[in-house]
């Protein structure tokens, strides 16, 4: 039972790094290792003599545990005057500038490590802190303020990664001096536009055996993994969520201590061969419960179970947070909209209305273009700028702006990847680039690529499903599409949209026409009327065929000929096409 008691204490957290210390690496990678090894040696020095000790290190970033507030205040002081005579001493190239966060709180201590909200907070404030400057928290400063002679400048509350402090700058020379604002924020729902982090909480083992707590760990852990593969929405660690196990915290103390707005809670509970396992997900800002379910399954095979929970689990949060998401923003104010906020009103246009005929695609890659402007490197609004460009390249409405379309979808689709090659949209965005270009192999080995960065993913699962077909291996992606439907519901009228092609690759005429039917009865479209006159003539049924042409023809009067429709028939099915439409009349 020792094992899962959390050990907690208040600590003062002294963090540290260097500003633009990746320019400075790119710019000069030896002069700047010296640099920061000579300014190091000062910092452990200061350390030494004032009680701090280091608990943790990444690259140029250094936290620090002390005893006392003051011991850690005077540190900092003592170390940015070090500092800032060293430069005066040294080339400008090997000068170096340091942002400090000092607070004092509550932090978990696992084994000569630390963490938890005391760190998690400290951490804000140095990334709040000006370079060469040191950033306080309140109960830092109310209580160095009373016993000794430093200058504070009370900069009010701030927000920084969606966490809410009190801060005060150390008034040292030659920084500016920052004061609170008199209007803080334009309104209290202002974020740093990012998308919002959650949190997978480790499921409760509500079993007599507690030799179960192993598999509800497990089922935790492939949560976290599985949802981490999605991309979208960034997943807390496994270590910092773990670090609430067994707690009875409130969720927004939780969430506020993990910076995460969404939580996921479960359990486990195993009677005899069976198992019952339980997830919720829940809004922290209002523990608001967003979607809930429930699974019944044999224990033939735990690893299985544990295996097909955690990947449902991670499918169905993922469109849920972004539902909630666009709920969200319906009653946000907009004076502070950032990247995440344009992008989810592009995503809620492209998902709800209806584009034929309209200009609202151009509305959705205005939206794309205000979010790459916020932050170039927001992968999702490439892909979903790929997605409208998809549309446009393949509708009759556009074909004059055709060349320009797929040229601005390849270079998307290339951003898109380099942004985040482990991000499936990306990948699969990227297949459809070399499909476009006719290079098959690599779009099969794009899409190949798309579906083990997440076997769960729907459109992974539908773009190698599309790819397969260009070998002939019509059976194989029958099953990808389909289960690309079972794993997303909600876009099932997508998936299915590749039916009428897919079916007439397989020489399935009866399916193929139920097909084609349903597809022109969604979206009519001339392409149609060719397709069923080509399967009505492989099926000999020459009335309906001719029929059809005669349509087809009447739409698209540019095609007279065999030879003219060769040019615009998919290259999966277009010797299939062509025969059948030789069938029905067309010479």
């Amino acid at each position: 039972m020792n094992e899962n008691k959390i050990d907690r204490k208040i600590a003062v957290i002294f963090v540290t790094d260097v500003v633009g210390f990746s320019k400075l690496m790119e710019k000069n990678e030896d002069q700047t290792l010296k640099s920061f090894r000579s300014c190091r040696e000062i910092l452990d020095n200061l350390f030494k003599e004032h009680g701090g000790r280091v608990f943790n290190t990444a690259g140029d970033s250094v936290l620090a545990e002390f005893q006392s507030a003051v011991s850690a205040v005077v540190c900092a002081s003592e170390f940015q005057k070090l500092i800032s005579e060293r430069n005066s001493s040294v080339s400008e190239d090997s000068e170096m500038h340091f942002r400090i966060g000092i607070n004092m709180g509550d932090v978990i201590v696992e084994g000569d490590n630390l963490y938890g909200d005391g760190v998690n907070v400290a951490a804000r404030l140095e990334a709040l802190s000006q370079p060469g400057g040191v950033c306080l928290s309140k109960s830092i400063h109310d209580f160095v303020n009373k016993k000794t002679e430093f200058l504070f400048n009370d900069i009010g509350e701030q927000r920084v990664k969606n966490t809410d402090v009190h801060a005060f700058d150390l008034a040292l020379n030659n920084l500016e001096k920052r004061e609170a604002k008199k209007e803080e924020r334009l309104d209290d729902d202002s974020d740093d536009g990012k998308p919002p982090a959650i949190a997978v909480l480790p499921f409760k083992n509500l079993s007599n055996d507690e030799e179960q707590e192993y598999f509800a760990d497990g089922i935790t852990e492939d949560i976290i993994a599985n949802l981490s593969l999605w991309k979208t929405f960034p997943v807390i660690s496994r270590n910092s969520s773990f670090s609430f196990k067994n707690t009875t915290e409130k969720s927004d103390v939780i969430s506020k201590a993990l910076g995460a707005r969404y939580l996921v809670e479960g359990s486990v509970r195993k009677a005899g061969n069976k198992v019952r396992i339980t997830a919720q997900l829940t809004s922290a800002d209002d523990d608001k419960q967003i979607w809930s379910k429930r699974w019944d399954r044999s224990l033939e095979d735990i690893f299985e179970v544990q295996d097909e929970v955690s990947r449902d689990v991670a499918a169905l949060i993922s469109p849920a947070l972004k539902d909630q998401e666009q709920v969200k923003l319906s009653t946000k104010g907009k004076k502070n909209f950032g990247a995440w906020d344009e992008y989810l009103q592009g995503l809620n246009i492209y998902n709800t209305q209806d584009f034929v005929g309209t200009t609202l695609g151009d509305t959705v890659i205005e939206h794309c273009k205000r979010a790459i402007e916020l932050d170039a490197n927001f992968c999702d609004a490439y892909v979903l700028y790929c997605n409208v460009l998809q549309g446009k390249i393949y509708s009759h409405e556009h074909q004059d702006k055709r060349e320009e379309n797929t040229k601005l979808f390849h270079q998307m689709a290339q951003k898109a990847v380099d942004t985040d090659p482990e991000n499936p949209d990306a990948m699969s965005s990227l297949s459809l680039s070399y499909s476009i270009k006719k290079d098959l192999n690599k779009r099969l080995e794009t899409a190949e690529k798309a579906l083990e960065l997440n076997p769960s993913h729907p459109r992974s699962n539908f773009s190698y499903g599309q790819a397969l077909t260009n070998f002939g291996r019509n059976e194989e992606a029958l099953t990808y599409v389909n289960k690309a439907i079972e794993l997303d519901p909600q876009s099932k009228r997508n998936y299915e949209g590749f039916f009428p092609l897919l079916y007439i690759a397989l020489k399935d005429w009866e399916n193929a026409i139920t097909w084609l039917n349903t597809a022109h009865e969604r979206s009519p479209h001339s392409r149609y009327f060719g397709w069923k006159a080509a399967v009505y003539g492989k099926m000999n049924d020459l009335d309906s065929a001719k029929e059809n042409l005669k349509s087809f023809l009447r739409e698209r009067p540019e095609i007279k000929t065999l030879e003219d429709y060769e040019k615009v028939a998919p290259t999966i099915i277009k010797d299939t096409l062509l025969e059948g439409l030789k069938i029905a009349g067309l010479k």
